[in-house]
């Protein structure tokens, strides 16, 4: 039961803050948080990560769709198994995340993402995030390093 509620936390927090970006900042405007390190920035990815694919939403909708729903076999396995409690979470973040992803796809289609990380090397600063890619990119280690535990 608890990963159904980390699942919800994860889905409705980034929901929560996409609606806040959505109603409270202007696109492609800069505003740089703790000290210049992280910059909120709303933007609109009509692709997949780093806009890949960006003038074929509906390919990029039904591929998200496709494999969310082999994440969403996979978590539902996984739930009837006893402990592999790193491989659970891990498709909790990645499922949480996707699905929220997923949601602004087919209601906007795009994705909103609003932040950068101003720090490292060039293209990651160039990289605008939201909450749930980072949930799938972690969710995404956290489930491998589940299997291979296993």
């Amino acid at each position: 039961m608890i990963y159904l509620w980390m699942l919800s936390g994860v889905f409705f927090l980034d929901f929560g803050i996409k609606m806040h970006m959505d109603h409270t900042y202007a696109r492609r405007v800069k505003h740089p948080r703790f000290g210049g390190r992280l910059i909120i920035e709303k933007y609109y990815n009509k692709g997949a990560a780093l806009n890949l694919l960006a003038k074929k939403p509906r390919l990029i909708r039904a591929i998200h769709t496709v494999a969310l729903l082999v994440v969403a076999v996979y978590f539902w396995v996984s739930l009837r198994q006893e402990g592999r409690i790193w491989k659970k979470t891990g498709l909790t973040l990645l499922l949480g995340g996707g699905l929220s992803n997923l949601y602004d796809r087919y209601k906007n289609g795009y994705v909103v993402d609003y932040f950068r990380i101003n720090v490292g090397p060039n293209w990651l600063r160039s990289v605008i995030f939201n909450l749930s890619d980072f949930c799938v990119f972690v969710g995404a280690i956290i489930a491998v390093m589940g299997w291979e535990a296993e």
